[in-house]
């Protein structure tokens, strides 16, 4: 027995078709209610635009309907293209089992959540009369809540949950359980088999020291793997809100080790993780203490005028900044570029993630706070719930319904690796950055009593984003390049905010476009990029080498704690290994 014959073929009873029209009617009713609360006003909705969705969602569903009724209940021969705009189109992984479409009882679900989906995202695009981020939030919220109510997720309606169950006995629910109450206990959802790997060992496996240990970060200096090397380093400023390793994966993967084997001296900052000892750190200390800090230490050790830099994602923001500070010192050329990684200045378009900065937001992050730093697990469901469907419900339903194994995935054991932040520089980096904006309102922000312009900024910059960004998105990061005067290379990579970073030549993955001269728009520079197959690693290592391609032999302080700075310990230290 197998799940097409768990349940035969039947018309729908009188009782089960009441019942949908009850569902439709109390969703629709909840989301009149969430636009009505967010607006003051009753029906702030475009009531012309409600009648014809209204209209088209009754013909559909009554086509819908009929041929399920003409056909006797088997729709799998009929034509049934998905709904323009709906959230789970032909290509929606959640359906590709083929019961989906053979069975006429699961293609009769499929197909009414698909027209449901449908109507209701159109139903809230046609909220009319509030302010656009209300109006974001409401979609977000619906499409969350489709999300959650997809019938992939509950196991009497997924037919593959039902055939498991029925081959195994019910033991995949048994297993199910035990996976959720151990994400439970540690509140956190799984996605991964963590003992699979260990830092230091499998991954952040590349040789190197820390020569420097302060208590905001320790400074790691990577064993070079050439004879002669840049005479410019790089210094690498991951985001502080997850573990550095990112760069440093396996060994087939890690930029730190490509980038090692390019010949560039190589250092990293490894931020330590919040605890409450740091409650009281702000921007200023991540750029004073951190970055600055960390660049001096790298220009006295190697005796050069410069370093090369690199931000990603929060640490790019902070490295903007960083620059404009030590432009407005005069200082500005002790970096000699700066490449930033998916990182946005301008908060104008940041995508859903300002829908988490409203009051009533900050308010719980306060709460969570209580200690002076925010656990880093809030932050990763932050991010979860942003890709819901992929980060949240797809492990719901592999995890907890079907009891899968954890599959061994080391970007994914990254991403649960969480990082705890400073309380007060965390409300500070949400409230004056993503929700008020004042980064890019020149003289707005002041570091250590400098009131700093990004406008100040001429150093060279390589400005990476990804296409499918979900949380630096392509417009938001191309902003970047409308700030600072100085000449900047904007390259847009395939794929996301991970996937787009690191994707090493090797891998043959993915693609990326660029422009040899630099445009005036975003608009302009889809219009006129060029792409090319493969990782985009190869295109910034020339940038770099076109900045200054003279190199010097590796000895002395070139080799990690041969130096005036004596290790510490060897690389990946004990910061990432904190708590």
């Amino acid at each position: 027995m197998n799940a097409r014959d768990a349940m035969e073929p039947r018309l729908p009873t009188l009782n089960e078709m009441q019942q949908w029209t009850q569902v439709l009617g109390r969703a629709q009713q909840l989301l009149l209610e969430q636009a009505a609360g967010a607006t003051g006003q009753a029906l702030p909705f475009d009531a012309a635009a409600v009648a014809r969705i209204q209209s088209s969602f009754a013909d559909e569903g009554l086509a819908l309907w009929q041929r399920f009724l003409d056909s006797g209940g088997l729709l799998r021969n009929q034509p049934e293209p998905p709904p323009p705009g709906s959230p789970a189109g032909a290509k929606d992984r959640r359906f590709s089992d083929p019961a989906w479409a053979d069975h006429p009882f699961y293609d009769l679900i499929r197909q009414s959540y698909l027209l449901i989906s449908d109507y209701l995202m159109r139903l809230t695009d046609a909220v009319d009369g509030v302010d656009p981020k209300q109006k974001a939030k409401l979609r977000f919220a619906t499409n969350g809540l489709l999300d959650a109510l997809s019938p992939t997720n509950f196991p009497l309606t997924n037919p593959l949950v039902v055939q498991k169950t029925i081959e195994s006995g019910g033991q995949n629910l048994v297993k199910g359980l035990q996976h959720m109450l151990a994400d439970m206990e540690k509140g956190q959802l799984t996605h991964t088999d963590g003992s699979a790997f260990e830092v230091g060992r499998n991954i952040a496996s590349t040789p190197g020291k820390v020569i420097k240990e302060t208590p905001l970060y320790q400074l790691i200096h990577y064993a070079p793997s050439t004879d002669k090397v840049l005479a410019t380093p790089l210094i690498i400023f991951p985001p502080w809100i997850n573990r550095f390793y990112i760069l440093d994966l396996a060994p087939e993967k890690s930029f730190v080790k490509w980038a090692v084997d390019q010949g560039l001296s190589v250092f990293l900052v490894s931020w330590r993780s919040a605890d409450a000892s740091m409650k009281d750190l702000i921007w200023d200390d991540y750029i004073e203490q951190g970055q600055i800090d960390a660049i001096d230490t790298v220009r006295d050790l190697l005796k050069v005028q410069s370093v090369h830099t690199i931000g990603y994602c929060v640490a790019g923001t902070t490295l903007a900044a960083t620059l404009a500070l030590l432009a407005a010192r005069g200082e500005a050329d002790k970096v000699a570029s700066a490449t930033f990684f998916t990182a946005q200045v301008d908060f104008s378009k940041a995508g859903d993630l300002t829908l988490f900065v409203d009051d009533e937001q900050m308010k719980m992050v306060e709460q969570l706070s209580s200690g002076g730093f925010l656990d880093g697990r809030y932050m990763a469901a932050t991010f979860n719930l942003l890709r819901g469907r992929d980060l949240i419900w797809n492990y719901v339903v592999n995890n907890y319904l079907l009891g899968q194994d954890y599959p061994p995935f080391d970007l994914l054991y990254w991403n649960g690796d969480t990082t705890n932040l400073p309380a007060r520089w965390h409300r500070d980096y949400l409230t004056q950055l993503y929700r008020d904006n004042l980064l890019v309102q020149p003289g707005a922000v002041s570091v250590s009593g400098t009131q700093i312009d990004l406008r100040q900024v001429k150093t060279p910059a390589y400005v990476q984003a990804g296409k499918e960004d979900h949380i630096a998105p392509v417009e938001s990061v191309w902003k970047l390049t409308e700030h600072f005067t100085g000449p900047v290379r904007f390259l847009l990579a395939g794929s996301g905010h991970i996937a787009g970073v690191i994707n090493p030549p090797a891998a043959n993955k993915y693609q990326y476009w660029a422009c040899e001269e630099a445009q005036p728009s975003l608009e302009a520079f889809l219009d006129k990029a060029q792409e090319t197959k493969g990782s985009w690693w190869p295109d910034w290592i020339e940038w770099i080498r076109e900045r200054d391609p003279a190199q010097v032999a590796v000895r002395g302080a070139r080799v990690p704690g041969k130096g005036k700075l004596k290790p510490v310990e060897d690389a990946p230290g004990r910061y990432v290994r904190l708590r």
